[in-house]
């Protein structure tokens, strides 16, 4: 069963607003984020061992190197593409901004009712990117990068779990829920391939054991 979340202090009258609405709510669908689906265990690891190993260099990196969160259509940006997809009932203004729905984050289990509780996570992060060879490319393909709807590389999910992974790999850092971790691998192996980007010993060592048991 989801877990669902308030983090605002609430009056007496609005928590017990809350608490009913969030009793409707463990009634309803569950929402869950429906990233591309990766490639399979098999071709993640056949992809994996054609990586090139690579000691990592930060040296220069910027996040505003990637241009991100760009018009997709209409008015509508990719952060709120990303909302729409990912979650359930999502209703938006004539902006496009999500205004409600409920989304369900596969990386920590939680489940959220307001927008403003999560972040669209870059899979394989930005900085990650850099270190690995997209301090090389031209702005257009990392603008490519941050915004690529196709591949599996942009989830919503809770906004503190996304900040807490920072810029880490999966040496350092897998979602808390174990049940998510193959796809979590398989998409990251999938995005560093199709990108042509590097790994570190200890990223390949840490892929290689996560992709053993997919």
């Amino acid at each position: 069963m989801p877990r669902f979340y308030a983090r605002r202090r609430l009056s007496v009258a609005a928590a017990a607003t809350a608490l009913i609405s969030s009793v409707a709510l463990f009634n309803a669908p569950t929402a869950s984020a429906a990233l591309p689906t990766p490639v399979s265990g098999a071709t993640a690891r056949s992809y994996l061992a054609s990586l090139t190993v690579a000691t990592e260099d930060r040296t220069g990196y910027d996040r505003d190197l990637f241009p991100h969160w760009i018009t997709q259509s209409g008015s509508c940006n990719t952060r709120e593409v990303v909302l729409k997809r990912d979650g359930t009932n999502v209703q938006q203004d004539s902006s496009c901004a999500a205004t409600s729905g409920s989304w369900y984050s596969v990386y920590d289990g939680a489940t959220w009712t307001a927008a403003s509780d999560l972040d669209i996570d870059h899979l394989v992060p930005l900085a990650e990117a850099w270190d690995s060879g997209a301090d090389s490319w031209t702005t257009s393909r990392r603008q490519s990068f941050a915004n690529d709807l196709t591949r599996p590389q942009l989830i919503a999910v809770t906004d503190n779990v996304n900040q807490a992974k920072g810029d880490q790999d999966p040496a350092t850092w897998m979602p808390s829920r174990t049940a998510y971790r193959c796809t979590y691998v398989r998409a990251w192996v999938q995005v560093k391939y199709y990108y042509g980007l590097s790994v570190d010993s200890a990223e390949k060592s840490a892929l290689t054991n996560h992709l053993a048991s997919c």
